[in-house]
């Protein structure tokens, strides 16, 4: 009887088959060294720290203890690593690369870093992309802790306000069904701060995370007393990072040295996930009402702060 999982396991397996001959894990040496895979990772585990006892090493690595232990013996006859027993527990084993080894290592480490580089050199930029976010997704699926992401805070620049109404009508139909009259919305709004812009009062930002734009929200003049934030967005897979708090806080930040006494907002209740981080930023909902916009029935609500 045929598994109900047997396509997705050959799928997986044809990928491990794919990958492993396009990173040449399967040569005869590694990057052109004398080590093997294993070879190359028992090395990296010792040079990311200046003594690692064995048994740690081994769980780490999850290798065999009598595979590992003809690893280290072989690193030892050629003067790679060193061996002696722990100061705190005599019983275990302590391993240190030598000299010769910390050069084996930067060699390995060199060399893989530029035939990494050299294969993602024939992708272009959005396809690099496409392939760490497809790598991190992997990793996240299959269990592994990813690490933090970075992100970055900047004003809008050549290209990003197209963006801004791209992505509010994209998010808004997808997420909301909202219909094209949204995006129609947005454009004004856009073209009216390029038009009609105070660079004293008023400006914008753009998210970017793995160098490309995930995130927006604007601060504009309402009169003179009060500023309206507007746009925030943040895409799908940007969320979680405290990607729009750090945006409404950078247009809070804005608005006080700008001069204003208050900043109000203008969104509907059917934003649960935006209304959050607005109440945590200490806005107040003081009205709100039922209209038809969008090609839906919503309840309209403006939020205000003292800033």
């Amino acid at each position: 009887m045929t598994s109900p999982l047997a396509p997705e396991a050959s799928a997986v397996r044809d990928f491990n088959r794919f990958y492993t001959r396009i990173i040449g894990a399967l040569d005869e040496g590694l990057v052109r060294t004398p080590f093997s895979l294993t070879d190359a990772r028992v090395v990296y585990e010792l040079a990311q720290r200046p003594a690692t006892e064995v048994p740690a090493l081994r769980r780490e690595l999850a290798l065999d203890p009598g595979y590992l232990s003809r690893i280290l013996s072989r690193f030892a006859a050629d003067g790679l690593v060193e061996r002696s027993q722990s100061p705190v527990d005599a019983r275990r084993q302590v391993v240190t690369l030598t000299e010769a080894g910390r050069a084996a290592y930067a060699q390995l480490n060199e060399r893989t870093q530029t035939e990494i580089e050299a294969l993602l050199a024939g992708l272009s930029v959005p396809d690099r992309k496409r392939l760490v976010e497809a790598m991190r997704t992997i990793r996240g699926v299959l269990g592994e802790a990813v690490p933090p992401r970075a992100y970055l805070l900047r004003p809008v620049g050549p290209g990003d306000l197209g963006w801004v109404v791209h992505r509010h009508g994209v998010r808004y139909a997808e997420e909301y069904g909202w219909d094209v009259t949204f995006e129609s919305l947005v454009a004004r709004i856009v073209a009216e701060y390029v038009d009609q812009r105070d660079p004293g009062r008023e400006e914008a930002w753009i998210a970017e995370l793995d160098g490309a734009p995930v995130g927006c929200v604007f601060c504009v003049r309402r009169d003179d007393e009060v500023a309206q934030l507007r746009l925030l967005l943040v895409e799908p897979e940007a969320r979680g990072l405290g990607i729009g708090s750090r945006l409404v806080d950078e247009c809070l930040r804005f608005a006080r040295r700008a001069g204003y006494r208050e900043i109000m907002l203008w969104t509907n209740d059917v934003l649960a996930e935006a209304r959050r981080i607005y109440e945590k930023a200490g806005f107040e909902l003081r009205e709100q009402a039922p209209h038809h916009s969008f090609g839906h029935d919503l309840v309209e609500q403006t939020w205000w702060r003292r800033l």
